[in-house]
């Protein structure tokens, strides 16, 4: 028999009505949980009544982070609808491409994403859209919210039932949906809150995308899971990061950034003067963490508790704590509390320790499938694990180091890039004949995308013109900011393009970035 899932907003109200449930920095909008529980309740009596939203439906948000995401996710939830946030990075072909696979019934999104929207909504046909400030000033959303009936009750529900469809770019080039149940939403409470110690006393600050599964459930979903109160950054930015986590009257006590994020915090002035004794977790993820980075955080006193984690598995699977950040640097730690792990060779048997193997994951944490998607669904599981394409091994303590990545995808500032999607992208531009994209490493942003290309013989294509048609047809972050030509790509006997080929003689010099 499957439990209920409940209501933690509703919860949380009733418990604790006048504590800070959200403080949005960008417009200083502080909304405590009774707020909140009557904001959220009108949102999804709103978008039942007057959308005609009933359980199953999808609702899209595409906006930039604020407190109105956080608020349109629970509304969802409570007249069991499913949240589909959308990468407001993405140009309006790739978005058109995920709006018509998920099929959402109503757009959600910022007014200043409002041409995009429009474009979208043509191209797809979704039936409604409400348009948001993000400030709390006059708008849609906020007549939506003071018109809407109060729905107080969530729809009934078991930990089973979909509650969020989280899109991640797919190595066949077209994003997949991962399909998140609530049972998956609270098993990563309890994976994540309990180590990291979350609790009603919690402050987190999330400057992560809130489209991003790092965003969202580490540690916004957790904190508000609690009761404790979660700080909403628009974007992120170094200056203001670092001097709200130096700050002890801001009371953060759990943050979450990529790499990118504290090595930009690392270079400012302030950081040299900064304290962190009061912040209980600084967590990192999403990327490798190179160990200069780490060293000069456990310098200051601010160990970084790396881990590993996937939208598929909602997302934490491997967690480092802070004691063993330099001890253990370049491990992503041990398994969680809920989540199975094991370690599987290219010949099919577990690793020992000191071998590496593919990562695979099972357990109350992962997805059932993706979205509209079951023949990727058959191929990312082994039975019940799934097969994470990231290959690890473990030392002789059970200690997990992420090693490489079975998969061609690269990390290009804590964003997802899987070259397949580029390189098809690629190849409509007139005069390519062949493509192949690889990330190189970036001082800033981690890695980013060369492009090699073969042009046909009859055309001569600059650089320049490479980067133009890309950039009309891909977020920025997966734009390459390389291009290379050659006369021929490296391939095996049946034809595939050796990448790892490709990686070495651009690590060689044998062409020239």
């Amino acid at each position: 028999m499957q439990f209920e899932t409940f209501d933690w907003i509703a919860h949380n109200a009733r418990r604790r009505p006048e504590k800070t449930a959200l403080v949005d920095l960008a417009s200083g909008r502080r909304i405590d949980y009774a707020q909140m529980h009557r904001r959220v309740g009108n949102l999804a009596g709103f978008l039942r009544d007057r959308f005609a939203i009933a359980p199953g439906d999808r609702v899209a948000l595409l906006a930039e982070n604020s407190s109105d995401c956080l608020e349109v996710q629970f509304a969802c939830f409570r007249i069991g609808a499913v949240f589909v946030p959308l990468n407001w990075r993405l140009v309006v072909p790739e978005l058109t491409y995920i709006v018509g696979d998920a099929a959402p019934k109503a757009m959600i999104h910022d007014r200043g994403l409002a041409e995009t929207a429009v474009a979208v909504q043509a191209k797809t046909g979704v039936p409604h859209r409400l348009e948001t400030a993000a400030d709390g000033s006059p708008s849609d959303f906020e007549t939506a919210i003071a018109e809407g009936p109060f729905e107080a009750e969530m729809v009934r529900q078991d930990m089973s039932d979909l509650s969020v469809v989280m899109y991640t770019s797919g190595t066949t080039g077209l994003p997949k949906g991962a399909r998140i149940t609530h049972g998956m939403n609270f098993i990563n409470t309890v994976n994540i809150g309990i180590p990291h110690r979350v609790t009603a006393d919690s402050v987190t600050l999330t400057v992560l995308p809130l489209f991003h599964t790092g965003g969202l459930n580490v540690y916004a979903n957790p904190v508000l899971h609690a009761g404790g109160t979660v700080l909403v950054a628009r974007r992120f930015d170094p200056e203001e990061c670092l001097s709200l986590l130096a700050d002890p009257a801001a009371g953060i006590t759990n943050f979450l950034g990529v790499p990118a994020n504290y090595q930009f915090m690392a270079q400012l002035p302030a950081f040299e003067m900064a304290n962190f004794n009061h912040v209980a977790v600084l967590g990192v993820g999403a990327a490798p963490t190179p160990n200069a980075l780490i060293e000069l955080w456990a310098a200051k006193g601010a160990p970084l508790a790396q881990a590993y984690g996937m939208t598929e598995t909602a997302p934490a699977v491997l967690l480092l704590d802070p004691v063993d950040a330099t001890r253990k640097v370049g491990s992503a730690g041990k398994p969680l509390l809920y989540t199975r792990t094991r370690v599987m060779t290219e010949d099919g048997r577990e690793a020992v320790p000191g071998e590496r193997g593919e990562l695979q994951v099972a357990g109350p944490n992962v997805t059932p499938g993706y979205w509209n998607k079951p023949v990727e669904t058959a191929e990312s599981f082994d039975g019940q694990w799934l097969k994470t394409g990231d290959a690890v091994w473990v030392d002789n303590e059970g200690y997990y180091y992420i090693v490489d990545r079975w998969k061609d995808m690269y990390i290009s500032g804590g964003e997802n890039v899987y070259p397949a999607e580029v390189e098809n992208v690629l190849y409509r531009l007139d005069g390519i004949a062949e493509a192949a994209v690889v990330g190189i490493a970036d001082e800033r942003w981690g890695e980013v995308g060369c492009a090699v290309i073969v042009c046909r013989e009859d055309t001569a294509l600059e650089p320049q013109q490479v980067l133009d048609h890309c950039a009309s047809q891909l977020a920025r972050f997966k734009q390459p900011r390389r291009i290379l030509f050659t006369d021929a790509l490296p391939r095996n006997a049946t034809g595939k393009v050796l990448k790892h080929e490709l990686r070495r003689m651009l690590a060689a010099g044998e062409l020239d970035v």
